[in-house]
């Protein structure tokens, strides 16, 4: 591991360990450290405990998962896709969840169950990923992977609006719109339990193929004669992604761009090798989502702005620079 890439190693890190800190601190009700620290350690039962076990704690490990999740699930798109714009919602995850909580929230399920809405995003999610592998085929390529997850994506966005056409009064789709946007406030340790384990086998499943990755730079029929099983790798992937990522949007909502962004702003730092970038884009989403959620604490609006929102704002630009810089390369 050369120096460049221990360097920002410790620099995400720290930043993140930071970032931790003032996620803990920052909010409408005042917390000093030592209450911080006193609340995590079991100390005494106090309204300030209370805000940092109940609210800020859930919230800050959300983040965690979250913004690790989108960066590495990125990273492995575009490593295995070989496509600098690829992300989750190519291949119809963050679709197959949205309409799932969609329909929870559309049903009523999720006023009568506290559950019934992150499980309906998960469900959602995991059954679009199926369906895409069973129209790609378990030997097919990327390409055919890729248009695969686009027709699955414009059915699920469809019927994502369908639903809220269908929605029996404005209130049920001022909801449902609210919770597309994408935030992590009011969020318990409930949220937490339920999406991390099908989170962290989403990222073993994500981070076992690096070498793979690192071989399908060389092309396809290379990384097979090297005794790559594509299929394989595709299968691992694809389901890496649906449980991560899927989980992240069913109980996040939708966080967009962050899968994008991350893994273009740290490709530098990992030698343009695919399989390095993994655990740094797990570690720089990571930031920049609990940055991010930060960020919409502080600013001055009566209402909390969503996290999806500032996250677009940002991600956008970065888009059209991307567009813009490819542009320029085929010219």
């Amino acid at each position: 591991m050369n120096r460049r890439l221990v360097f920002i190693y410790a620099f995400l890190s720290l930043a993140l360990l930071a970032c931790a800190c003032a996620s803990m601190a920052i909010g409408p009700y005042p917390v000093t450290w030592m209450e911080i620290l006193s609340a995590v350690t079991g100390g005494t039962d106090t309204a300030a405990s209370a805000v940092v076990l109940d609210i800020r704690l859930p919230r800050t490990l959300l983040a965690i998962l979250a913004g690790a999740t989108l960066g590495l699930a990125g990273a492995a798109l575009q490593g295995y896709l070989r496509n600098p714009l690829a992300e989750p919602a190519v291949l119809g995850v963050n679709g197959g969840a949205v309409l799932g909580a969609v329909l929870a929230l559309y049903t009523g399920l999720s006023s009568t169950h506290l559950l019934a809405l992150p499980l309906g995003g998960l469900a959602g999610a995991l059954l679009s990923t199926l369906v895409i592998y069973l129209l790609a085929g378990s030997l097919s390529s990327v390409t055919i992977l890729i248009l695969a997850g686009v027709a699955v994506n414009t059915l699920l966005f469809a019927l994502t609006s369908l639903v809220l056409n269908l929605a029996p009064n404005p209130f049920s789709v001022l909801e449902i719109v609210f919770w597309q946007m994408g935030s992590l406030a009011d969020r318990s340790m409930t949220h937490v339990l339920l999406a991390a384990p099908f989170v962290l086998a989403g990222w073993l499943l994500l981070l076992w193929d690096a070498r793979a990755l690192n071989a399908l730079t060389l092309g396809e029929e290379t990384a097979a004669s090297l005794g790559i099983s594509i299929p394989a790798v595709s299968k691992r992937l694809l389901f890496g992604t649906a449980l991560s990522v899927g989980a992240i949007v069913s109980v996040c909502g939708s966080i967009g761009f962050v899968g994008l962004v991350v893994p273009h702003m740290l490709r530098p730092f990992a030698g343009h090798e695919p399989g390095r970038l993994l655990p740094l884009s797990l570690l720089g989403g990571a930031v920049l989502v609990l940055a991010a959620d930060i960020a919409v604490r502080l600013f001055p609006l009566g209402a909390e702005l969503k996290l999806g929102v500032l996250t677009s704002l940002l991600g956008a630009p970065f888009f059209l620079y991307l567009l813009f810089k490819l542009r320029r390369s085929t010219l």
